[in-house]
């Protein structure tokens, strides 16, 4: 197929893509619970997720199912190991939001769990905490990702301030929760109910909701598909990465048609921008990353090859920086990011070379010698010619009209003409 074909299919196809995918994401929404929930069933939480996007969709969910069902409390079992400061507090706002709607938020951290960093204040927001054995609550000291001392201060100031007031709302031990911010302890179940941090102890599930004196029916939410869609593209380096090498597919593609990197490449970039939409992306970073796209693009003009490496090179500085600076309340947090940027600029330097060794050759070769140098050639099918179908002559695939009726693929061909960007093709005349 001719490079101008294959631009002309594109814009169908990235439109195709993201109307799967928002397909797929309204058909998912909805289906929340395990079981339809009853009139006073508890609903309870299954939070054993970090604290993302995928998160805050749940914990909405939740309520809207404590809402429509009459639910007499929401309760969070929680096992986590923080996550994103932003989807943190719109999760609490849904606590706050549950209270006024006269349904009190409970939260239970199972024997041997963790409510740490981000968990913690959602924890200390609900009305009530319980633990278990083996379980622990905190440190929250919150984590500026590559930010400046200045903007990790004012993050922490404002996080003690948050756990402060949280914890005075429900009557805990102020001083107590402030320093799971400040020194950035963690308090077993023993400690954190001697320290008046938690209200209770308990070893089940069961054994919370009698001690809150719930009774024992309740319905589990667990995150969807789409929720865990959600999540997965708010990590903080896969975004980043989905649109860099979602960039580098489409641009190889160009000059080397093939399907499968047309649809990966459109997949990749698409989800790459969707995720930074999501986790609120640092400007500067995504602008980097357009300038290394650019470079990348630009290739398919000069055709040597050192665009696309100083492409790939821009591109994974972009990386490096697109989320310096999101707010982080994570226990587990690990940054990657400096070894992703180095192997993305080597995979941008090895299909730099790649278009310089082999197709950019290749293209000089088909403008010296033009599509008419094709007559005569031969080929084989690539997708069955019924009587239009896609033939692959000398590496090349390319539109082709068979006049020989039809043919599977695999079987050879002539090219008898060109006709526009396409091929008009026969069987051989020796029928080989």
């Amino acid at each position: 197929m001719s490079l101008a074909t294959n631009l002309v299919r594109r814009p169908l196809l990235l439109a195709g893509l993201v109307a799967i995918l928002a397909g797929l994401a309204l058909a998912s929404g909805p289906l929340r619970a395990e079981a339809v929930p009853t009139p006073s069933s508890v609903v309870v939480v299954d939070f054993s997720v970090p604290v993302d996007p995928g998160a805050s969709s749940l914990m909405a969910g939740a309520l809207a199912t404590a809402k429509s069902s009459g639910a007499p409390a929401i309760v969070i079992q929680m096992n986590t190991p923080g996550g994103l400061l932003s989807d943190m507090t719109a999760i609490i706002s849904t606590i706050e939001a549950a209270n006024q709607s006269g349904i009190p938020t409970y939260t239970y951290v199972p024997p041997n769990a963790l409510a740490a960093s981000a968990g913690s204040y959602i924890a200390m927001a609900s009305n009530k905490i319980l633990m278990g054995p083996g379980s622990e609550i905190g440190p929250s000291t919150p984590i500026v990702v590559g930010g400046t001392p200045l903007e990790q201060n004012h993050t922490a100031g404002a996080m003690v301030s948050l756990m402060t007031s949280l914890a005075q709302k429900w009557g805990r031990n102020a001083t107590a929760a402030q320093a799971m911010v400040v020194s950035d302890i963690a308090y077993s179940a023993p400690d954190a109910y001697r320290f008046h941090i938690a209200q209770g102890n308990a070893t089940t599930l069961q054994g919370a909701l009698s001690e809150l004196g719930l009774g024992s029916t309740y319905t589990v939410v667990q995150e969807t598909s789409f929720d865990q869609l959600l999540s997965t593209l708010s990590d903080p380096n896969l975004s980043g990465i989905l649109i860099f090498l979602g960039s580098l597919a489409l641009v190889l593609d160009l000059y080397h048609p093939t399907f499968v990197l047309s649809i990966a490449g459109a997949i990749s970039l698409v989800a790459g921008l969707v995720g930074v939409e999501v986790v609120g992306a640092s400007t500067l970073g995504a602008l980097i990353i357009l300038i290394g796209v650019a470079l990348m693009f630009l290739e398919l003009k000069l055709g040597h090859g050192f665009a696309m490496m100083g492409g790939a090179v821009v591109g994974a500085a972009g990386v490096y920086l697109l989320f310096q600076g999101v707010q982080y309340s994570d226990s587990s947090l690990i940054d990657y990011t400096q070894v992703e940027a180095v192997a993305l600029g080597a995979i941008g330097i090895v299909g730099g070379l790649y278009v310089r060794w082999i197709l950019g050759p290749l293209r000089r070769k088909r403008k010296m010698t033009g599509a008419e140098a094709l007559v005569g050639k031969r080929g084989v099918v690539v997708s069955p010619l019924s009587p239009i179908g896609e033939v692959r002559v000398e590496g090349v695939i390319w539109r082709a009209r068979s006049v020989s009726g039809e043919l599977g693929k695999g079987e050879p061909v002539e090219v008898k003409a060109v006709e526009g960007i396409s091929l008009v093709v026969e069987k051989p005349g020796n029928g080989k």
